[in-house]
């Protein structure tokens, strides 16, 4: 809407929307971009958004001076207009001060005899002093009316909020634009906030693992197998005792489970000729990762080289 109002032509005003856009996007996501990186590239991604807030909040602020004008011309388009219908006050100060004069001049007169013409005269021109009078009264009237239609009309034009801010010596035009500022401001800080909180690394948690048979009172008996030297655990699990008293329970035998040695298995294959002791081999033949197979590898250096 800025850009919009801002621009004359078509293609000046969608150039101004994608400019806005632009530094828009860039005031939001540069503090979220640049957090990964080094000390230089934060410090260059900090002057670009500086750079960057002030163009949007300026564009902001356009807008929102915009809105309250066109928002204080509908509220001041409501104040009714009073219209004066008769004379001004200049004309009738003319006609009051010819109206004076000729009485003047009617007063200087003097008759020897009664002149009946000459008080009518006088009389006359009294009646128009005092409707002149009269109509100077309505017109002065009038003119208050339109002066406060006037002040109602400015007082619509501002900001009810911002124009409270002129009781501190504050100008409403500048309260205004130090309203709009601030507001833009507080708009952007948020969205820079929310996306540096959207953006964040995601945090690694490690679980911990605890044993199967913690409080069970469980006994492990490791035998060896004849054929491949492994150990196979074999737990043997004793039930809570509930009471001292009672006869003891009896003694559960889980099921033996075989685990293979990969060291064992890499010794086996390679006495036989069927592996080659390098790591990638190693990798290919356990179906491990490569760190997994380097350290299975290590492990047979003694042997290997004894062989």
């Amino acid at each position: 809407m800025a850009g919009w109002q801002r621009g004359g032509l078509l293609a000046e005003r969608v150039l101004w929307i994608a400019v806005g856009v632009v530094l828009v996007v860039a005031a939001h996501l540069l503090p979220a971009l640049v957090r990964p990186h080094g000390l230089r590239v934060r410090a260059a991604g900090a002057l670009l958004w500086i750079g960057c807030i002030a163009a949007t909040c300026y564009g902001h602020a356009v807008f929102f001076l915009m809105a309250q004008k066109h928002a204080g011309e509908l509220r001041a388009a409501a104040v009714p207009a009073v219209t004066a219908k008769g004379r001004g006050l200049a004309e009738i100060a003319r006609d009051r001060a010819d109206a004076l004069t000729r009485l003047a001049r009617t007063n200087a007169r003097r008759c020897v005899e009664p002149c009946p013409v000459l008080r009518v005269e006088r009389i006359a021109l009294a009646a128009k002093l005092e409707a002149l009078d009269a109509e100077k009264a309505d017109a002065l009237r009038v003119e208050a009316a339109q002066d406060r239609a006037s002040a109602a009309r400015a007082a619509a034009l501002a900001d009810p909020v911002t124009g409270a801010l002129t009781a501190f010596g504050l100008p409403a035009a500048r309260a205004d634009l130090f309203a709009g500022l601030a507001f833009a401001g507080v708009l952007e800080a948020v969205a820079c906030f929310a996306w540096l909180l959207a953006l964040r690394p995601a945090a690694v948690t490690e679980i911990p693992v605890t044993p199967a048979t913690q409080g069970s009172h469980a006994e492990v008996v490791t035998p060896v197998t004849p054929e491949s030297n492994a150990v196979a655990p074999v737990v043997t699990v004793t039930p809570p005792v509930a009471d001292t008293a009672a006869e003891p329970a009896p003694m559960l035998r889980l099921p033996v489970v075989e685990q293979t040695d990969d060291v064992t298995r890499v010794m086996t294959a390679v006495a036989a000729g069927q592996l080659r002791p390098t790591v990638i081999e190693i990798r290919k033949f356990l179906g491990c990762s490569q760190s997994r197979a380097a350290a299975v590898r290590k492990q047979l250096e003694p042997s290997t080289l004894q062989s």
